[in-house]
């Protein structure tokens, strides 16, 4: 007997079985990433903004007065970004962010700050990403959204585990 295609093989189409659960979950948890990603990435690209570059202001707002260099601000991303230095460049050719050369003895470390720009437009978009999110997320009651915390939770640190770190290219300045 076989069984009924699952809605992720319905969804993409797929004829085949999948080479496994696990694959099938992997596809599964993928393309519900980038369904739920619609709502909050439009809100933030109405704004003149991309995800990335909203994370990168909020990191910023949180580490205050000090800033953070460049590195531990790709470090601190929900999504890695390899071009961070891009990101930072548009970020700050909007005057969102500004870098200091200056606060360090060496003058290769880069410290990032959040302007007032950037602070304003968090003020504005805040509200309107977290109700995005919470949208995107209202299929779930409190029970089930921390199941699927746990869940995710296992998954990631299982993997972090058995895979090594992505590999940084090698650069002598922040």
């Amino acid at each position: 007997m076989t069984l009924p295609p699952s809605l992720i093989q319905q969804e993409l189409q797929q004829v085949r079985p999948f080479a496994s659960t696990q694959h099938e979950a992997f596809l599964a948890l993928l393309r519900t990433a980038s369904v739920i990603r619609r709502g909050p990435t439009k809100a933030a690209e109405d704004h003149g903004i991309s995800l990335p570059q909203y994370n990168v202001l909020r990191i910023l707002r949180g580490a205050g007065a000090d800033g953070l260099a460049t590195l531990v601000i790709r470090e601190r991303l929900v999504e890695e970004a390899a071009g961070i230095t891009r990101l930072m460049d548009k970020l700050e050719k909007a005057g969102l962010v500004r870098r200091d050369r200056s606060s360090s003895s060496d003058r290769r470390k880069v410290i990032c700050h959040i302007s007032s720009e950037g602070r304003a437009l968090l003020d504005v978009l805040d509200p309107v990403l977290i109700r995005a999110v919470d949208e995107s997320m209202a299929s779930l009651d409190h029970a089930e959204l921390a199941q699927l915390m746990k869940l995710l939770d296992q998954v990631r640190v299982a993997a972090a585990a058995r895979s090594p770190q992505p590999r940084r290219r090698s650069r002598t300045t922040e």
